[in-house]
Parts: C-alpha cells; sequence; structure tokens
C-alpha cells in the first residue's frame, strides 16, 4: 500500500512537472512567423483564398442577410495599410463560415465578448479572448502593410494557461490581422480546425 502510494504521488508529480514544461512561456528565437510557424500553418495561411472562396458561397447561401450586412467585414480583399492594432481592450465577434467536420451551419456569429490587444510580450504585441470555452490567445508578427500574423494557440474550458505553440497540432492556431476600418480590424482563420473553414473574429475598440 505504502509503494503504491509513494508510486501515485511520483506520477502526480511528473504529471505536474510535464503540464508545467507544456505551459510555461518560452520566448520565440525570431520575430520571423515564417521561421516559426509549424508546416500545417504555413500551408494553411498560404490557403487563405482558397478557404474564402469554399466558404464565403455557403455562409451567403445560409443567411444572405448577415453576409450583405457587412460588406467591409466580409470583403476578402477590403485590407487597408497600418495594419498594426493598438495595444488595447476590444469588443469582439466570431463569425464561422462553411461548415466543416462537427459544423452545424454555414453561416453562425457568437455574442460579443472582450478581448485585448497587449503591447508587447516576448518583444511581439499579443492578442487574447478573455471570455468563453474556446480562448485563442497569441503573438501577432509583422508581415505587409497590410497584415499581420497571428500564431498561437487554443485555451480550452477551465484551463488557466496556454500550450505553448507547437506542442499539438489541434491547439495551434495560425491567421492574420487586417485592417478593414478607421478603427475596425478582423483577425481571420483559414482552415480553423474545428466547425468551420473560415472563423472570423470581428474587432472594435471597447
Amino acid at each position: 500500500m505504502i509503494r503504491l502510494a509513494v508510486a501515485l504521488a511520483l506520477l502526480s508529480l511528473s504529471a505536474c512537472s510535464v503540464y508545467r514544461e507544456a505551459t510555461s512561456t518560452t520566448a520565440f528565437t525570431s520575430d520571423n512567423w515564417r521561421q516559426i510557424a509549424t508546416d500545417g500553418d504555413r500551408d494553411r495561411l498560404r490557403g487563405w483564398r482558397k478557404a474564402w472562396d469554399e466558404a464565403l458561397p455557403l455562409a451567403r447561401a445560409a443567411n444572405p442577410g448577415a453576409i450583405a450586412a457587412e460588406p467591409e467585414l466580409f470583403d476578402p480583399d477590403r485590407a487597408l495599410k497600418d495594419a498594426g492594432i493598438p495595444a488595447g481592450n476590444y469588443t469582439c465577434r466570431t463569425y464561422k463560415l462553411g461548415k466543416s467536420g462537427s459544423g452545424l451551419s454555414d453561416f453562425s456569429a457568437s455574442p460579443a465578448y472582450s478581448c485585448v490587444v497587449v503591447a508587447s510580450e516576448a518583444g511581439l504585441p499579443s492578442f487574447h479572448k478573455m471570455e468563453g470555452p474556446q480562448r485563442p490567445t497569441g503573438l501577432l508578427f509583422a508581415d505587409t502593410p497590410s497584415r499581420q500574423v497571428f500564431l498561437g494557440t487554443l485555451i480550452l474550458g477551465d484551463e488557466v494557461s496556454p500550450l505553448r505553440y507547437g506542442l499539438d497540432a489541434t491547439r495551434n492556431m495560425a491567421g492574420y490581422v487586417e485592417r478593414i476600418g478607421e478603427r475596425r480590424w478582423r483577425l481571420v482563420f483559414p482552415y480553423p480546425r474545428f466547425e468551420s473553414k473560415l472563423d472570423i473574429i470581428d474587432l472594435v475598440p471597447a
């Protein structure tokens, strides 16, 4: 019995150590997203236009009024210069276009929620969704004058720390940020892992 208790205690400590290692923050060694992104995420980002072409017609057929009401948000080519999103608090909504896998609809829109952009984390700005059972969190990398690239992971449920990017392909997230209005941005995820072909987070200052 004593040996069993000791073994269980050691197993518990080992599991805690693995969790701490998986969730410990490690600064990226480069500010070039192409040197950090996994092969799968580079493929997803390269396929951004194909994702729009597949998802948008399905979403428009499912809810033409919602798509027509937001021409800037749902225009794949809407990308203004000075894409860098300022640090601050934002009101966000997530739109899922084109069902995939367990997705129930070709168009869905979440209620508004809080998110935040932090000025510098590991030398780079970062984005964090603050509410809900699925919370993207990650860093924003410079790309072109009209685009930033997001690399991060998905926090689920009551988890308090994200897995490090690259440890779990099902949690890895890759997207891009574009400015689509005077004070409006979108974070687009081509081919997310779950439910849809394209996810869009609409961001406006809170």
